[in-house]
């Protein structure tokens, strides 16, 4: 069903989900960005749709509400454990299609690649999800070259205007809320992006044969592992295990979970000193054939959704679609 709805009327559909949701959105963070006089948009708690920003891209992913950056998983004493307290409402989280679609990724890494992980899993049952729509592509974004343009699988989608707000709502109990406000009924349709002016051509005869190539040896100097584009990439699932000790009792503390990056050093790390990619081209490698080709082998679809934040947070301006953009010439060269 869909409506018009002016500020108000959202607000007010805000403060009652408030009671029994936290309420996530891409929102402005003033001087939060790397440089202290430089916004950073990235996801916080809303009460207000004037908070939520939906005119810029969000430098960082929804996944912080799912995946923490520091997660405790339990406490311990010398002899027991107590598992740490799951968060005490659920959560309604604002998304672009790019990162609808970097969920169906999550979900297949933590619930679907063997047993479900219980940490998330309890957190992704009580989550509702609201699509933003994308009136214009931003810059880096390659989101239709990946096919994650489109999204059908929320609870609601909006576009913002200029004081008012186009819902498509598929809960019948907002359905109801928004009925009751005398919210206009309209046809609505999420707004989508057709055309990015980035674009992504995967070879269609990739294989893991590409490893063998060239390319790779220029981001050895180039990238200086610093993980960033790991951590604002939407799919990326990786984290290390972590034992805090408190300093009044060494035998009392907590485990952590803790978000970690196969681009930093010590991440492939193994006993007897040993490492499986010691080079940054190495972990190059595997970063783009990982996103683009063993993934899709496994599920039929990639890893990676186009979002272009990676491209975006570089300190180096090593750009992942145009290193993806080069494997068609990697292929032909390995292939002679």
């Amino acid at each position: 069903m869909g409506f018009h709805v002016n500020e108000t009327q959202f607000n007010t559909w805000l403060t009652e989900q408030c009671k029994h949701y936290d309420i996530y959105a891409p929102k402005r963070y003033a001087g939060g960005n790397t440089f202290s006089d430089v916004d950073c948009i990235r996801y916080g708690k809303v009460g207000s749709i004037q908070e939520i920003v939906f005119d810029q891209k969000s430098e960082y992913s929804f996944k912080e509400v799912l995946t923490p950056i520091s997660q405790t998983l339990f406490f311990f004493t010398e002899d027991q454990c107590k598992e740490a307290d799951p968060p005490k409402k659920g959560a309604i989280i604002f998304l672009r299609s790019c990162d609808l679609h970097a969920l169906k990724r999550l979900d297949d890494m933590y619930l679907g690649n063997g047993p479900a992980d219980y940490y998330y899993q309890r957190i992704r049952d009580n989550i509702k999800l609201v699509l933003i729509g994308c009136k214009h592509s931003f810059e880096s974004c390659f989101c239709v070259s990946m096919g994650t343009n489109l999204s059908e699988n929320y609870d609601m989608s909006i576009n913002a205007g200029e004081g008012i707000y186009e819902l498509n709502c598929k809960d019948a109990g907002w359905n109801q809320f928004f009925l009751d406000l005398g919210a206009s009924r309209n046809f609505v349709v999420p707004d989508q992006v057709h055309e990015n002016s980035t674009v992504v051509k995967i070879p269609e005869n990739l294989t893991a044969d590409v490893a063998r190539a060239s390319i790779w040896e220029q981001y050895n100097k180039r990238c200086i592992n610093c993980g960033r584009c790991n951590f604002v990439c939407p799919t990326c699932t990786c984290f290390t295990m972590q034992d805090l000790y408190y300093a009044e009792n060494a035998k009392v503390g907590e485990r952590r979970r803790v978000w970690a990056s196969c681009m930093v050093d010590g991440f492939t790390d193994v006993a007897g000193g040993g490492s499986y990619r010691k080079k940054n081209g190495e972990r190059m490698r595997f970063k783009v054939l990982h996103k683009v080709l063993d993934y899709k082998q496994r599920n039929g679809y990639h890893m990676c959704v186009g979002c272009g934040r990676c491209d975006d947070v570089c300190p180096e301006y090593i750009s992942f679609s145009h290193c993806v953009n080069k494997l068609e010439d990697a292929m032909k060269e390995v292939t002679k």
